[in-house]
């Protein structure tokens, strides 16, 4: 086994974020600092929110803080609810559990919809729960798009289409941190009344920022929502931001880098991102059949394109062999969460990927199944090298 010190090459990130960042987004963070108070960075942040509504696809404000998305957990809670409302959660996996967690933190009363962490949300499932709130004591209903620990993907147009059937009035609450910019998104459309992301997935950039979409009626119920906020105003951040500016301290280098990476998104074409993603995606998948291995994810319209997860046979321990991954080719792969540790790995396939990049992930893989002992048919390799052949 070769020492971390006798490595040549590049380690292979293959989690689902924090993802490779670009080398023009590493240079565009790589230069000095400017004044935020200044005409400079007073231009760079209305591009910025330009911008931003686009991936997005919404006319609504956006807003960046400086935090991980879990900051957008709370700023999402602290401008819209007050102590003791009602949330409703559909706990599709370990960042719905722990979104849940946050929404009870802050006195929130949670109530969940429980599912087998194998699949996006049910929308006949959340329809048949919204009906039966007969006093509409639920005033928002979180969902997570993009699944990260499981692999799955909730359709949030259905999520809405559920919500209009049932005639209920909650605000619709969307965690996109891992589906925007690997997957569409549509604010406007779904009829989304707070979306919120990070920049450490899609985005193709290092953690530290994270970003919130809110809708008219979700801005209505900030005018009355109680919550203690300080940092995470709304108010503040909208006053400021449109005179180009921020309340506080902006993350100025991180700042830098998004300009680049929505450049290099807008550059490629969002259809295009999506498309490569799915690509991907469906590699992975097929080098999974081949080894006789199972996608964690059961239902095939729930296919994460920004993450696979993969369950290893019983009686075998997922973290020794993601363990082997790194130390023999310096593939890092991603854990199972909660429930699943030790149950399953995750391959990462979102961001700033190529063809090449996912066949050598693929290829680590099934190198190290061999020397874990893992029980697999050969052939995953062939299988994903077979598919990326085809042209997009």
């Amino acid at each position: 086994m070769l020492g971390a010190n006798s490595r040549s090459g590049r380690n292979f990130l293959q989690t689902p974020g924090p993802t490779p960042i670009p080398e023009r987004v590493l240079a565009a963070m790589n230069r000095q600092i400017i004044d935020h108070r200044g005409p400079e960075f007073q231009a760079l942040t209305h591009r910025l929110l330009a911008n931003l509504r686009c991936v997005f696809k919404t006319k609504h404000p956006v807003m960046i803080f400086a935090s991980s998305g879990a900051g957008a957990w709370e700023a999402c809670f602290v401008n819209t609810l007050s102590a003791g409302d009602r949330v409703l959660f559909v706990e599709t996996g370990h960042f719905a559990k722990g979104w849940a967690a946050t929404a009870k933190a802050f006195g929130l009363e949670c109530d969940v919809i429980p599912t087998d962490w194998r699949s996006g949300v049910d929308p006949d499932v959340l329809e048949a729960r919204l009906r039966g709130d007969v006093d509409r004591k639920i005033k928002a209903i979180c969902v997570v798009h993009n699944e990260t620990s499981t692999g799955a993907r909730t359709s949030v147009g259905e999520v809405r289409a559920a919500i209009d059937a049932a005639q209920h009035p909650a605000l619709l609450m969307v965690d996109t941190v891992s589906g925007l910019g690997a997957m569409d998104f549509r604010h406007d459309e779904w009829g989304v009344d707070v979306s919120l992301s990070g920049s450490q997935k899609g985005l193709m950039l290092p953690p530290g920022l994270s970003f919130v979409c809110a809708s008219e009626k979700a801005l209505a119920a900030h005018r009355s929502a109680q919550l203690p906020r300080h940092y995470w105003s709304w108010d503040k951040m909208l006053t400021m931001n449109a005179d180009g500016f921020f309340p506080f301290t902006p993350g100025t280098g991180l700042l830098f880098g998004l300009a680049e990476s929505l450049a290099m998104l807008n550059a490629e074409g969002l259809d295009n991102v999506f498309a490569r993603h799915e690509r991907h995606a469906e590699a992975v998948r097929r080098a999974v059949e081949a080894w006789d291995l199972e996608v964690w994810c059961r239902n095939p319209r729930h296919y994460s394109p920004a993450v696979t997860a993969v369950a290893v046979p019983a009686g075998y321990d997922a973290d020794r062999f993601r363990r082997l991954v790194l130390d023999y080719y310096d593939v890092s792969l991603a854990m199972g969460l909660g429930p699943l540790a030790g149950k399953v790995f995750r391959i990462g396939h979102m961001g700033h990927t190529n063809d090449v990049t996912i066949v050598g992930a693929v290829a680590a893989v099934e190198m190290g199944l061999d020397i874990a002992g893992i029980p697999f048919n050969e052939g995953g390799v062939t299988a994903a090298m077979r598919f990326l052949r085809r042209p997009y």
